[in-house]
């Protein structure tokens, strides 16, 4: 009977010292996938905020607009003869309104992400890739055709070129 205990003891070790390796990769798995999650939630915050500062551009151009008040350009003076020519509206409805509805909708995705919904990640890649083709025709129009530039349309340009970057990156990533 001696060698049934002694062979037991040493099974047991044996069980108990697999289980702690096999806890340990778990732990690490753990602590990769929380890396992982840390990584994607910075890349999505940083969205957020770069589609605020979009929304506070894009609704203070409409305001404007609205208003039917010419906005000041301090650097490029060319403000009134963009945001006064027939491309800054289509049919009654300001373009900078349709940027602020796509920047408060890629605000929302990307907190959506933020708090895990990673169903949300498509709609925000094909949303960012719209708008970066919408800011570079519009860039298109300022440059070759009014011979003008709007600051304010530059900034929501510069922001669009970004929140792409980070959207697109995240997806490459696979964030």
């Amino acid at each position: 009977m001696p060698h049934f205990s002694q062979a037991l003891k040493t099974t047991s070790k044996a069980v108990v010292r697999n289980d702690t390796q096999a806890s340990d990769k778990n732990v690490t798995r753990t602590e990769a996938s929380a890396q992982t999650n840390l990584t994607a939630a910075r890349f999505y915050i940083v969205a957020a905020v770069l589609s605020l500062c979009g929304l506070i551009d894009a609704t203070y151009l409409t305001i404007e607009h609205l208003m039917g008040r010419s906005v000041r350009c301090t650097v490029s003076g060319g403000c009134n003869e963009v945001l006064q020519s027939a491309y800054a509206k289509i049919g009654s409805i300001p373009t900078a309104s349709l940027g602020a509805l796509a920047y408060f909708t890629a605000f929302s995705l990307a907190t959506l992400i933020i708090f895990g919904y990673t169903r949300a990640r498509t709609p925000l890649v094909i949303l960012t890739t719209l708008m970066l083709i919408t800011s570079l025709g519009l860039l298109f129009v300022q440059a070759f055709v009014l011979h003008a530039f709007c600051e304010f349309c530059l900034l929501s340009a510069i922001i669009t070129v970004l929140l792409s970057t980070v959207v697109l990156t995240a997806q490459r990533k696979k964030l």
